[in-house]
C-alpha cells in the first residue's frame, strides 16, 4: 500500500526504531520490578507515584536553579525512576485508566518546564548578578563560566523547553486525529538521561552544551515527526 493510500485508522510507528533502545527500557522496567512489585504490594496508587514524581521534579528546578547541579541531575534521575514506576504499577495492579495517562502525560510537561525553567533561571540570575558585581564576575570565570554567554545559554535553555513540549504535541495531535506516531529517536528518557549526564559534570560548558545539543534534537525530532505524519496521510481525506 502507498503512503498516499494508507489507511487514517492506521497506526504510524517507527518501522525502523533500534531493537537497542526497547532492550534499554526493557533492562529499566526489569530492574525496577522488585520495587513495583513492593508498592503494588502495599496498595500504592499509580497516580500518587505520578505526583510524586513532579513534587521531585520541582525539587530538581529549585536545585538547578540555586547551582546545585549535581543535586539537581540526581533528583531529574528519581524523577525518571517515578516515570517508570507509575507505569508498571497501573500495569501490574490493574489499575490503568484514561485519567492516570492523561495526568501522567500532562504532569511530565509540567516537569520538563519547570526543570529547564530551573536552569534558565540560573543562568539568567547569575548574569545580573555578574553585571553588577565585577568580583562575582571573576569569581564566576575562576569556576570556568563565561558571564558574556549566559544570556544565550539562558535563552537555548528556553528553546531547549519550547523543543521538548513540540515534541510532545505532535504526537498528541497525530493521537487527536487518531493516529498514533512513535518515529524519533529523542524523546523524554533521552532528554532526562542528557540532562543528569550534563548536570552530574556540575555548572559550566558540559551543561552549555547539552542544552544546545538538546534544544537542536528537540527540534530536529519534532520536524521528523511532522514529515513522518504529511507523508503517511496524505491523499488519506483527513483535510476534507
Amino acid at each position: 500500500m502507498s503512503a498516499g493510500s494508507r489507511d487514517p485508522g492506521a497506526p504510524l510507528v517507527n518501522e525502523g526504531a533500534a531493537p537497542f533502545k526497547d532492550r534499554l527500557k526493557h533492562i529499566a522496567h526489569a530492574a525496577l520490578e522488585p520495587l513495583t512489585k513492593l508498592l503494588a504490594g502495599m496498595g500504592v496508587s499509580p497516580d500518587g507515584i505520578t505526583i510524586m514524581g513532579l513534587l521531585v521534579s520541582l525539587v530538581a528546578s529549585l536545585a538547578f536553579f540555586e547551582g546545585y547541579f549535581r543535586f539537581g541531575a540526581l533528583m531529574v534521575a528519581i524523577a525518571g525512576v517515578c516515570d517508570i514506576l507509575d507505569g508498571e504499577l497501573a500495569r501490574r495492579s490493574g489499575h490503568r485508566s484514561r485519567f492516570g495517562a492523561f495526568l501522567d502525560s500532562t504532569l511530565d510537561r509540567l516537569s520538563d518546564g519547570m526543570i529547564l525553567a530551573g536552569i534558565a533561571g540560573f543562568y539568567l540570575v547569575h548574569l545580573m548578578e555578574s553585571a553588577m558585581d565585577p568580583t562575582q564576575a571573576l569569581a564566576d570565570i575562576s569556576r570556568g563560566l563565561e558571564p558574556r554567554t549566559w544570556a544565550v545559554v539562558s535563552l537555548t535553555a528556553v528553546l531547549a523547553m519550547l523543543g521538548s513540549f513540540m515534541v510532545s504535541y505532535t504526537r498528541a495531535r497525530a493521537e487527536g486525529l487518531g493516529l498514533e506516531c512513535r518515529v524519533g529517536w529523542f524523546e523524554r528518557p533521552e532528554r532526562m538521561v542528557l540532562l543528569i549526564v550534563a548536570g552530574a559534570f556540575g555548572v559550566g560548558r558540559v551543561m552549555s552544551a547539552a542544552l544546545i545539543l538538546l534544544a537542536l534534537l528537540s527540534f530536529a525530532t519534532a520536524i521528523q515527526r511532522v514529515v513522518y505524519i504529511w507523508k503517511n496521510t496524505r491523499g488519506a481525506g483527513l483535510d476534507s
